[in-house]
């Protein structure tokens, strides 16, 4: 349920609300927007008569959310958020571009990385120190090690730092090292890993699951929002289906579908999406016009030799062509690649 209240409603009317909440032993939310003040109601919504809310004064309306994210909903927050990082929106008109290796292999790797997509136009660094794969035999990352040299490398280049988070016991490590963390499709509904990341001050990279329907991911997002972390960043990466000629499938769909349904921003992330370098292009441009908010792209000096997701990564030289082409791309749906 959210109390709508009027734009003029004063802080003296918005405590009675939020003092009845508390008194009925409900949570509460305050969204205050340009053209409406609203307060989501968290916790058993049969203690509150709706009718009477209406009643009080500055009230506008009362609405129920029958959908089980409450936060993550466009009906309590209308205006889009935008997730500052430094001096970098994500969510506002200029489309963010993320780059660099799967994983951090070596401190000439990742520099010759970092200065490449910083060259190019990328305003964040990707690269992950801890790895999350498949076998047990593959690559496992750097760990703290890879985490010293992403921090090095912000330092030479000035780009923002995004990196996976795996676990609950890792998470104050990584935060002392990233801007972004990242929350991996495998642990989209690592519940215990989402409230830990949901209470640290740093915003939230969270990729779709690899079969997660909307509504799944969505309320993933919920658990973040829920423990007070109000700059959660959403990541399309593909979704498992019958297809084998790509790694996923990617549901370019689901960007102006969570644009209806939440106030969070989108990416996009094409690498992972199709498993194969030479669809990357054409499907961040896709992503781009389907109005996502920013886009992360795996690139590697020497795509061949990449200890981990080879296959999928561009080389310096086609991603400065793609950013090239993604320019032209923003300004013809009205954004601009900074």
């Amino acid at each position: 349920m959210v109390i709508v209240m009027n734009i003029d409603a004063s802080e003296k009317q918005i405590s009675e609300i939020t003092n009845l909440l508390t008194s009925l032993g409900l949570g509460y939310h305050i969204s205050r927007g340009e053209e409406k003040i609203v307060i989501g109601v968290i916790g058993d919504k049969r203690k509150l008569d709706g009718k009477a809310i209406e009643m009080m004064e500055g009230v506008e309306k009362v609405i129920p959310i029958v959908d089980p994210y409450k936060l993550a909903s466009r009906i309590f927050k209308p205006e889009p958020t935008i997730v500052k990082v430094g001096d970098i929106e994500i969510g506002g008109k200029n489309i963010v571009i993320m780059a660099g290796p799967c994983a951090v292999e070596s401190r000439e790797q990742l520099f010759e990385s970092a200065m490449a997509v910083k060259r190019a136009g990328a305003h964040f660094l990707r690269g992950g120190a801890y790895k999350p794969r498949t076998s047990p035999y593959s690559f496992q990352g750097l760990e703290e090690e890879g985490l010293k040299m992403l921090s090095e490398a912000r330092e030479l280049t000035g780009l923002k730092i995004v990196t996976e988070v795996m676990d609950v016991h890792s998470v104050e490590k990584v935060a002392e090292y990233a801007d972004v963390l990242q929350i991996g499709a495998r642990n989209m509904q690592n519940f215990s890993l989402l409230k830990a990341v949901g209470r640290m001050n740093k915003p939230v990279l969270l990729k779709r699951g690899l079969a997660a329907t909307l509504e799944e991911w969505l309320s993933a997002a919920e658990y973040i929002l829920n423990e007070g972390n109000k700059d959660v960043i959403l990541c399309e990466r593909g979704i498992r289906t019958f297809e084998t000629y790509t790694r996923n499938t990617l549901d370019l769909s689901a960007v102006p579908a969570i644009k209806k349904l939440s106030h969070l921003p989108i990416i996009v992330d094409p690498s992972h999406g199709t498993g194969r370098w030479h669809l990357v292009p054409s499907m961040a441009k896709a992503a781009v016009a389907a109005g996502a908010d920013g886009l992360i792209i795996e690139v590697h000096p020497d795509p061949k030799n990449a200890l981990s997701d080879g296959p999928q990564s561009l080389t310096p030289d086609n991603f400065e062509s793609l950013v090239k082409e993604l320019k032209i791309i923003a300004e013809a749906v009205g954004r601009e690649l900074a």
